[in-house]
């Protein structure tokens, strides 16, 4: 989690300075030195935002592979059940042929 903040706050840094350096303005100027925490705070929150998107989509991916992984399981003992009495019926229908 740290890390994608930590990341995120950087990249707010690093746009901050391309902007500088497209307008051509001095990276470190005292009128300007108050953005570079606004722009690393609002990637920081962004970084946190997008944690919490990573984490609830894990949850839901899980939660909907578990019920996929249930709906198999009922499926396949459905299917082991149809097999079961299909052979006994087949058996005795070819019991009362012969």
């Amino acid at each position: 989690m740290v890390h994608k903040i930590l990341f995120w706050s950087g990249f707010g840094v690093a746009v901050r300075l391309w902007q500088l350096g497209i307008e051509m303005r001095p990276f470190f100027g005292p009128s300007s030195l108050w953005a570079y925490p606004l722009f690393a705070a609002v990637g920081g929150s962004f970084g946190y935002w997008l944690n919490g998107v990573d984490i609830r989509q894990n949850e839901q991916l899980a939660k909907r592979k578990n019920q996929l992984l249930e709906k198999r399981k009922r499926r396949a003992e459905r299917e082991a059940v149809a097999a079961g009495s299909n052979k006994t019926e087949e058996g005795s229908i070819l019991a009362s042929t012969s």
